[in-house]
């Protein structure tokens, strides 16, 4: 008589958002982001503090701020850098100056953290190992919203305290501090149905980054194409500009007298973002881990002879977003030599106090520009862009060296070292593609404004101011790459989120140091700060003394991170 065994059955525990599965997850993700946390709170807390003083001082007096709103609403390329006017107070005065700008930072800062904790874990493989837990798949991705929500919220509070302590009526300090915290959370659906779309992070990220630079753009042109109310201060944007999150979060006019305090368009960033999280959810738990929704493109059978060196692999790898960081640059430099000359016909056709808004106008460009700038308005102009331009340069030529620290920590990096490759080469083959990023930007730029230059008089004297703009960019720009690629041979599992967190310091001390407030020993941490500033006034007399030695500086810190890589172990994992 044999026995038989009767069949077991395993269950496998459903899946539930419990405290027990939860609270663990937000524990890890608060501990392992807290440097990060820490340093964008800090961050949004200086910009809230200064703003509100950096207007005081800047624009000290109702009149000044009331001509420069006026010349704005008849200026597209204001409009688009910085928003529709609300009124001549200081508070309207500042939302106005600063909400775009805070938009864009807390829009990457959603976008960075939501693919860090989703699409970067599966890459990993840690997802899967917390996916075989009571946890599930599910709950990690709740506890990514949660922790994402906290900060928004967070920083929203601490926004609206810098209004309060700058006197702002109370009703519209949290309001707008509600608008941006609101604009964080749609751009963290963003980033979490990115991060379900797309096959690496990398891809995740550069599609959310996107989504955040078309809803600044779209924002750009529905501002420089809105009305101009009765009162000549105040406007209401286009419907391009009711597309954007960043468009929505402006529209809440918490401090206009004209429009009055809105909710109501805060409802569309809340439900944008609730939907893509559910959206993210569901797809979450109904695809294979490790797959995406867009699968990734196959490769050739056949490796070209560009790939048999690590200088063609990392061009290879990178070459896509090179050229649309290199497009970004060639549209900024056509905006800036087309939409100079419309502003400076403008001032021209004034009325009788034209002379009093170009010199309130002016004091502000040369503010943009740099310490000491002068020259004419449409030269101040042209400075105070390319600006902005080595800011796009700078993204770009950061992200090589953020790339490299990706192909390490996926263990790719270890693959090609164990070819006869050196780690000077490898490591070297990422540096040359950030050189080369900057200099093709800024190339692009200064083709592109040259172009929009066309119908100016003089153009030959222009295009070579602009020429020399364009090139005084260029060492900030390698100064910080030479910093960040000496943050990857020192800190290498830091690189990414300290990369980025150098990056916007450089920018929010370098480019609005001046309009803020800043001391100037402040300032002088910034690359940008030292950047030469050209005009044509000024194009045969500016000191380079400066961008020498910060080439200088930027060439000894690339040699002693070549020397460290050499001589540290590879570091593998995030």
């Amino acid at each position: 008589m044999t026995a038989t065994l009767a069949p077991t059955t395993v269950r496998v525990p459903a899946e539930a958002h419990t405290p027990r599965t939860l609270l663990p997850l937000l524990h890890q993700r608060f501990r392992r982001d807290r440097v990060q946390l820490l340093a964008w709170i800090a961050g949004f807390a200086l910009l809230a503090v200064v703003g509100n003083s950096a207007i005081e001082s800047t624009y000290g007096t109702e009149s000044q701020r009331v001509e420069v709103l006026r010349l704005a609403g008849q200026t597209p390329a204001v409009l688009m850098l910085r928003g529709t006017p609300q009124g001549p107070a200081a508070d309207a005065f500042q939302y106005f100056l600063l909400f775009a700008f805070l938009g864009v930072l807390i829009g990457l800062m959603s976008t960075f953290l939501a693919v860090r904790h989703s699409r970067a874990e599966e890459e990993s493989g840690r997802a899967e190992l917390i996916g075989a837990t009571p946890a599930g798949r599910s709950t990690p991705l709740v506890a990514t919203v949660i922790e994402g929500t906290v900060l928004c919220a967070t920083i929203g509070v601490i926004s609206a305290l810098g209004y309060l302590l700058g006197g702002a009526d109370p009703e519209g300090s949290w309001l707008a501090g509600g608008a941006l915290a609101v604009t964080g959370i749609a751009f963290l659906g963003v980033g979490l149905f990115s991060a379900q779309l797309m096959r690496t992070s990398r891809g995740a990220n550069g599609l959310a980054a996107a989504v955040v630079t078309l809803s600044y753009v779209l924002r750009g042109l529905g501002d420089a194409t809105g009305t101009v109310q009765a009162d000549g201060v105040s406007m209401t944007a286009g419907w391009l500009s009711w597309l954007s999150p960043i468009g929505w979060g402006q529209a809440v006019a918490p401090f206009s007298p004209q429009t009055g305090q809105l909710l109501w368009p805060l409802a569309p960033g809340l439900a944008l973002g609730a939907v893509l999280v559910l959206a993210s959810l569901w797809m979450q738990a109904h695809r294979d881990v490790d797959s995406s929704v867009i699968p990734e493109r196959a490769g050739r059978l056949t490796a070209p002879r560009s790939l048999s060196g690590p200088l063609g692999l990392s061009w290879g790898l990178q070459r896509n977003a090179v050229i649309g960081w290199m497009v970004a640059g060639g549209i900024f430099g056509l905006l800036i030599g087309a939409l100079g000359e419309t502003m400076l016909k403008l001032v021209q056709a004034g009325d009788s106090g034209a002379e009093g808004v170009t010199e309130t106008l002016g004091n502000t460009l040369s503010t943009l520009a740099g310490p000491g700038a002068e020259g004419s308005f449409i030269d101040l102009f042209t400075a105070a862009m390319f600006s902005l331009v080595g800011i796009i340069a700078a993204v770009g030529t950061v992200q090589a060296m953020v790339r490299a620290r990706q192909v390490e920590a996926s263990g790719t990096a270890e693959i090609v070292l164990a070819a006869p490759v050196t780690r000077l080469r490898w490591f070297g083959g990422y540096l040359a593609v950030g050189v080369f990023t900057a200099l093709l930007v800024l190339g692009a730029a200064v083709l592109g404004a040259v172009l929009g230059l066309t119908r100016s008089a003089g153009l030959g004297d222009r295009a070579a101011s602009v020429a020399l703009a364009g090139l005084a960019q260029l060492p900030a720009v390698l100064l910080l790459l030479a910093i960040v690629a000496l943050v990857f041979a020192v800190l290498p599992r830091t690189t990414i989120w300290l990369a980025w967190v150098v990056l916007l310091l450089a920018i929010a001390i370098g480019q609005f140091g001046g309009l803020l407030g800043l001391p100037d020993a402040v300032r002088d941490a910034s690359p940008f700060a030292h950047t030469p500033i050209v005009t044509a006034a000024t194009a045969a007399t500016v000191d380079w003394s400066a961008a020498w030695v910060m080439l200088g500086f930027a060439l000894v810190l690339s040699a002693l991170a070549a020397v460290l890589v050499r001589r540290r172990d590879l570091a593998l994992g995030g």
